[in-house]
């Protein structure tokens, strides 16, 4: 199986909602991709904020790190959670064939769209990094 490594950036603005991209083919999830040669964690993440969401981003602290493999896919999967700063730009979407849809949701929306982190988006935010094998 490929190793491949992806980054998601937790956004939450001042209000609490949590900022969400609607993947085509893939459904929600938090705004991140895979990371390519050559790039640093934190340098493919504040890359993909923009990408998805037309956002200029600071990388805050780990979050959370879980594994999955994905024979369907062929694939070995590390997903780095980072909370995330927007320190600019305006939410857009650049490639509508891969975002269909942006938006702010609440937590309870958020965690059920995202099982994988036991606790959901507040205990995320209050822990410290942990890690989870997804299967």
């Amino acid at each position: 199986m490929e190793r491949v490594d992806v980054v998601y950036g937790l956004i939450v603005n001042e209000k609490g909602k949590v900022l969400m991209v609607r993947n085509n083919g893939a459904g929600w999830t938090l705004p991140g991709g895979a990371v390519e040669k050559g790039e640093t964690l934190t340098e493919a993440l504040i890359r993909e904020v923009m990408e998805e969401t037309g956002l200029e981003a600071e990388a805050g602290r780990l979050l959370a790190v879980n594994e999955a493999f994905r024979p369907d896919r062929g694939n070995h999967v590390l997903f780095f959670t980072f909370e995330v700063k927007a320190t600019g730009g305006e939410i857009t979407i650049f490639d509508p064939n891969e975002i269909t849809e942006i938006r702010w949701m609440d937590y309870q929306t958020a965690d059920s769209l995202m099982p994988y982190h036991k606790g959901g988006v507040a205990e995320l935010l209050r822990a410290p990094a942990g890690y989870t094998f997804q299967g």
